[in-house]
């Protein structure tokens, strides 16, 4: 075996596992998470799944990275090419209420499941959520700016309230999709996307 590809079979391998702990860790959470799981689904030992890691908090750190580039393919990114302001914004939360209904399976938000798992609990993974979580506050307060800079929105805009009301919409439509199962919550929350988006 050449040893270039026996890194990208390393490489594959990775790769796989974090595709199968994501999808434990959307039903489980993150601290649900079992390398006996993980190596029983793969039909690999324990040793070959932490191998690759070096340990669970690596694994789970892992699996939060791959999670934070799929909301930010299935999000943000599917807004760029909306006009920056009011209308990217409507687009970005629109698309991130189709994310919940998605969901991978089981309904709702991931990131927004591991942001109240680990709340409370310090350490590298809610560090790394906290860093995610800013990320998308800093994009949402950018195209509030850039809303009151075109006069889509008011001069005295507050976009730090206006950005923390736009996001706890988007937590109460993911707990009322996900645990209320409730069919009316991604049109109840686009609705008050549009109303809190909209001049007065």
């Amino acid at each position: 075996m050449s040893p270039r590809k026996s890194v990208a079979e390393t490489a594959a391998t990775r790769s796989r596992i974090i595709d199968s702990a994501l999808t434990l860790a959307s039903t489980d959470g993150l601290e649900g998470l079992t390398i006996g799981r993980l190596a029983t689904d793969l039909e690999m030992s324990k040793a070959g799944v932490i191998g690759h890691f070096g340990s669970k908090e690596a694994l789970q750190l892992a699996v939060l990275a791959a999670a934070v580039e799929r909301f930010r393919l299935r999000v943000p990114a599917r807004a760029v090419g909306a006009r920056p302001g009011t209308e990217r914004l409507t687009r970005a939360f629109d698309e991130w209420i189709d994310y919940m209904t998605e969901g991978e399976g089981h309904g709702g938000c991931f990131l927004t499941s591991v942001a109240s798992e680990y709340d409370g609990r310090p350490g590298p993974v809610r560090d790394a959520v906290l860093d995610a979580l800013a990320s998308w506050s800093a994009y949402v307060a950018a195209e509030l700016g850039t809303a009151v800079e075109a006069g889509e929105l008011p001069p005295r805009t507050d976009v730090e309230q206006l950005a923390f009301e736009l996001n706890g919409v988007a937590l109460a439509a993911n707990q009322s999709i996900q645990l209320h199962r409730d069919p009316q919550a991604p049109t109840r929350a686009r609705r008050a996307v549009a109303r809190l988006l909209s001049a007065p």
